[in-house]
């Protein structure tokens, strides 16, 4: 009976602390963060360090982030009289997405609501998550369609 109680106890307080840990990832996590580095892995692995402009935003729950994809900056869209090439070579980069998130010790999962390209109900994509100093290291885990192969890392630096 005692080793019931003692197991308990312990269950009761590991399940504390990985509540107080989360809540203590998630307030470091707060704040703006501006992508300066990107490492894609598979057959096509490399790595972007001359990123283009994005960043990532969170708040308490909620999530922002906008970028540009790649390495290159977008090339100007003509203010008459654009083609639709040239309106697809400079919105396809264009990368936007809010939603909600949670953390759960050093993984958080993205919840999309809104986005540039269409949103999937029940979509997510769960990273795990260091930050050391003003660094931010994530890495994708999964995503709806189960874990995934060739994850992509990305470094963040604070900015607020």
């Amino acid at each position: 009976m005692c080793k019931a109680r003692i197991v308990i106890v312990c269950m009761a307080v590991l399940a504390i602390l990985v509540t107080v840990q989360s809540a203590a990832a998630q307030g470091k996590l707060q704040g703006v963060w501006k992508i300066t580095e990107v490492t894609m892995t598979g057959p096509d692995a490399r790595t972007i360090t001359a990123v283009q402009p994005g960043f990532m935003m969170f708040t308490k729950k909620h999530y922002a982030m906008v970028g540009i994809t790649g390495d290159k900056p977008r090339p100007d869209l003509p203010q008459k009289d654009a083609t639709d090439a040239q309106k697809v070579a400079t919105w396809t980069p264009l990368n936007a997405m809010t939603g909600t998130y949670e953390v759960k010790g050093t993984t958080f999962s993205f919840h999309p609501v809104v986005g540039k390209n269409p949103i999937e109900p029940g979509a997510f994509t769960t990273f795990d998550f260091k930050i050391e100093g003003n660094t931010l290291s994530l890495t994708t885990k999964a995503n709806k369609a189960g874990p995934i192969a060739n994850p992509l890392k990305i470094k963040l630096t604070r900015v607020e």
